[in-house]
């Protein structure tokens, strides 16, 4: 993981909380939690208040997330809202994180100025078991506390105000007028402030959790799908009156359930060409091959010239593996039609030549979705299924890891939204990673 760490690859764009006050409110967070205080003087966070050396230090990833379920966060600053979620066991923490900074915006500023607020996302089950405890959990609630006691404090001052106005000769007695100052002097004017979270429910949509290897569950007005491997518990017998079940290695199934809710953007010329994603996609499969035939080789300097001669020397793999010879007729076809006939295409090709649809809220997990049914395409991977392409990481040979880290970076990190625009058509308001 040296070089992923080196090229900021993972855990990037972390804050890094290094003041004493504010590892001090850190620790009290995790006080409030049962936890063990740390004893770094200095840390990063993500969105959730996750921090990986928080993680090595305690011996467990999963310190903010118990039973992978209820997820807890610790909410230091605002600012926390633009940084990346790098921990979590579902795909849409990263949305109901958002969702809960932009509907209690105000409360936060106004309370991270001498306070951290901390607590759980809680959902309607406490441990996953089967599917049936994933499909119950319907929304969220956010319970929230503070680590300097801010909002039991403002809840307090509040109270004696009420108290205050409706209780006669109330403001005659001096313990409570003291105790209103004290509680003033470190809330600040709750008439002007708005200390208490105005929303804290929000719907749970469509996600991938990590439990039992993946599963993805997809949210339409009277049907829930659910895409993963048939060995998972309660496979087809959670809610078969309400729910599809598809099989994860169903490649006819799943494609035609995304194409017939329209989460898919089938391949024509308007957007293929100016993509390039059917190249991408045939220069990540040749790279692929490469690696495949020799682990040891070193791709640093491959362009497309030396891919070309690779590919001549290497023509029966090439044929035999089929995916490069495949995508250049596609593109070929796009140019001279304007269109690919799907239903033509083999299933388990189909998904080489089709991404998310850009308008649809689930494009994605989706994406994620595709990036997975195409595993040569590591960049992809990356950018929307980071577990996936992590765990696959680890078992690449040194040059070919040498070669991913320097692609992602030439590529990708040089302007990620830009990246994200053109071969996806994911507009940069609409990002979340």
């Amino acid at each position: 993981m040296k070089r992923l760490l080196e090229a900021e690859l993972i855990y990037g764009r972390l804050l890094p909380v290094d003041e004493p006050h504010l590892v001090e409110r850190y620790n009290k967070a995790l006080d409030g939690f049962g936890m063990r205080r740390t004893a770094l003087s200095s840390f990063r966070i993500d969105m959730t208040g996750f921090s990986p050396e928080i993680a090595d230090e305690l011996g467990d990833r999963d310190y903010l997330d118990p039973n992978r379920v209820n997820r807890r966060f610790i909410v230091m600053t605002p600012e926390q809202e633009n940084l990346p979620v790098v921990h979590t066991s579902f795909s849409n923490t990263a949305a109901l994180m958002h969702e809960f900074f932009a509907a209690n915006a105000r409360a936060i500023n106004a309370i991270t100025i001498r306070d951290a607020l901390y607590g759980e996302i809680e959902d309607s089950v406490s441990v996953v078991n089967d599917i049936d405890d994933l499909l119950s959990i319907n929304e969220v609630r956010f319970k929230v506390l503070s680590a300097e006691d801010m909002l039991g404090k403002a809840a307090e001052l509040r109270g004696l105000v009420d108290r205050l106005k409706t209780v006669p000769n109330a403001w005659s007695d001096d313990a409570m007028l003291n105790r209103m100052v004290e509680l003033a002097k470190q809330t600040g004017d709750i008439r002007q402030n708005a200390l208490v979270p105005d929303q804290l429910v929000f719907r749970h949509e469509a996600y991938w959790a990590n439990h039992f290897g993946g599963v993805y569950v997809f949210l339409d007005d009277k049907t829930t799908t659910v895409i993963c491997d048939p060995s998972v518990p309660g496979f087809r017998r959670s809610r078969p009156w309400q729910v599809s079940y598809i099989a994860l290695d169903d490649h006819k199934r799943i494609f035609e359930f995304l194409a017939a809710t329209k989460r898919l953007e089938l391949p024509r010329a308007s957007w293929v060409e100016p993509s390039g994603l059917f190249q991408h996609r045939a220069d990540m499969t040749v790279t692929g091959l490469v690696n495949r035939a020799d682990p040891t080789a070193d791709l640093e300097k491959a362009d497309r010239i030396w891919l070309q001669t690779w590919m001549h020397r290497n023509a029966a793999l090439v044929a035999e593996d089929g995916t490069y010879p495949f995508l250049m007729e596609a593109a070929r076809t796009v140019a001279a039609t304007g269109e690919i006939k799907i239903d033509e295409v083999a299933p388990e090709r189909r998904f080489l030549l089709v991404r998310a649809a850009p308008d649809h809220p689930d494009q994605w997990l989706v994406n994620r979705l595709i990036s997975q049914m195409v595993p040569y395409d590591f960049v992809s991977r990356f950018v929307f299924d980071k577990q996936g392409f992590y765990a696959a990481y680890e078992h690449y040979s040194e040059k070919f890891r040498a070669y991913v880290v320097a692609a992602l970076t030439r590529t990708y990190l040089q302007d990620k939204a830009a990246f994200r625009r053109k071969l996806f058509g994911i507009r940069e308001d609409d990002a979340n990673a």
